[in-house]
Parts: structure tokens; C-alpha cells; sequence
């Protein structure tokens, strides 16, 4: 019960540390709370015209902006990981009572508590635009928990992507590859509407049944096979990532 209390401790006093360097970073800010919303107008009102989906294109694209904005935000954990792991910051934590798996958790959940604040924007500003979800408050939760899950992965993945990169620069790759994997999904436009091989790869990508999960939950409609699928996804990718990031901290730590 006692290292379970001081790793407890440990993590907490860290996450603090990790949500301190968020608020008074004006990169990371505008990264995490601007940068959504202005994609989210873009989309409605510079390409929401020409592009023909089921119903409302704001209602069909929010779902979608959403995912864009929490990957995204999450990827930017790589960075954060490499700059305490080549900057000797892990070094002077190894000189003190801390657990190690503790660093780890202050970044992943400082992660998700970010892009919690920054989803909430995004959705609070597409319903002031017009957006009108039609679920109810088990669709939310369900939502809320496959979010939650969603940024848990690609967080965790991060952090072994940022352990690995050689800098920050490098590191920072992360983030497009996440920010360039809704483009080939369903969060912007059908499938359907995509050439041949396009639309199997956006089809059989772990970002589609998200998205369409998602949809299908702020329409007050059931999600079907969608969100097993995604689960079964994102909660293999969130394992593999805790034990691979878990791992190279280990090896990378006793250097």
C-alpha cells in the first residue's frame, strides 16, 4: 500500500508539473485550444459547401474535427517525452525517491487532461455555429469514454515514438502523421465518395469506425459493429503503447 500511495503521489506531483508547462507555453495553448476551432470553421464555412455528405455537413464534420483535434493534441506528447528524456531531466529525476513509471503517467494524463479542455472548446463552439447533436446522456458518456480511450492511445504511442526520435524536431514528426490520418478516414467526407483503393484503406483504418462511432452517437443512432471495432482497435494500440513506452523508459533510464 505504501508504494502504491508514493507512486500515486509521484504521478500526481509530476501530471502538475506537465499541466504548469501547458499553461505557460503559448505554443502549446494555441496548439491545443486555437488551432481546433479554427479548423473546425474552415471546414464549415471554406469547403462545408462544396462537399456533399448525408444530412448537415457541420453535423456530419464536428465528429470528425473532434478526433483531428484530440489525435492531435495528444501526438504533441512525443515531443514533451524526448525533451525530458535528451534534455538530462530524467537524469536528475533518477537522483531522487521518484517512481519512474510516474514520469510517464504525468505526461499521458496531462495529455488527455489538455485535450479534454480542447474538445469541450470545440464542441461548445460548433454549437454555437449551428450543430445540433441529438444524443442523450448515455450516448455522451459513451462518447466521452471512447475519447478518453482514443487520446490514451495515441498519448502512450507518443511517448514511445518520443523515446525513440533522436530530438525534438523529430519527435514533432508524430503529430502529422496523426494530424494526416483523418484525411483518409471518413471524418470529412464518405467513403463512399473516394477512388477505389482510397476508400479500402480509409474504410479498414483504425480512425474510421471512431469517427463513425462518434457520429453515430451525436445523431442519437446506434453505433452497430463501429464500436467494437474501435474499441478493440484503440484499446490494443493504448497497450501496446503503455508496454512499449514502459519498456523504453526502463532501458533508456538505466543508461
Amino acid at each position: 500500500m505504501s508504494a502504491l500511495y508514493w507512486a500515486a503521489s509521484d504521478s500526481l506531483t509530476l501530471i502538475g508539473r506537465n499541466v504548469r508547462h501547458t499553461v505557460r507555453s503559448v505554443d502549446a495553448l494555441v496548439t491545443a485550444v486555437a488551432l481546433p476551432v479554427m479548423i473546425l470553421l474552415l471546414f464549415t464555412y471554406v469547403f462545408g459547401g462544396a462537399i456533399e455528405a448525408p444530412g448537415r455537413y457541420l453535423d456530419y464534420v464536428v465528429p470528425g474535427i473532434v478526433l483531428l483535434a484530440a489525435g492531435f493534441g495528444s501526438a504533441t506528447t512525443a515531443v514533451a517525452v524526448n525533451e525530458d528524456m535528451t534534455t538530462g531531466v530524467v537524469d536528475r529525476f533518477r537522483s531522487l525517491p521518484i517512481a519512474g513509471p510516474a514520469v510517464l503517467t504525468g505526461h499521458v494524463v496531462a495529455s488527455i487532461l489538455r485535450n479534454v479542455v480542447s474538445t469541450a472548446l470545440v464542441v461548445a463552439v460548433a454549437l454555437l455555429i449551428g450543430f445540433d447533436p441529438h444524443a442523450g446522456v448515455l450516448d455522451w458518456l459513451a462518447i466521452a469514454g471512447l475519447l478518453l480511450v482514443f487520446m490514451s492511445a495515441i498519448s502512450w504511442l507518443a511517448a514511445c515514438f518520443g523515446m525513440l526520435a533522436g530530438s525534438a524536431e523529430a519527435a514533432g514528426a508524430f503529430s502529422f502523421v496523426v494530424m494526416f490520418l483523418p484525411y483518409l478516414s471518413s471524418a470529412f467526407v464518405p467513403t463512399a465518395t473516394m477512388p477505389d483503393g482510397l476508400r479500402q484503406l480509409a474504410q479498414h483504418q483504425p480512425i474510421t469506425p471512431v469517427v463513425d462511432t462518434v457520429r453515430a452517437l451525436t445523431a442519437g443512432a446506434p453505433a452497430g459493429s463501429d464500436a467494437l471495432v474501435a474499441l478493440a482497435w484503440w484499446l490494443g494500440l493504448a497497450a501496446l503503447g503503455c508496454a512499449g513506452a514502459t519498456l523504453l523508459f526502463r532501458r533508456r533510464a538505466s543508461r
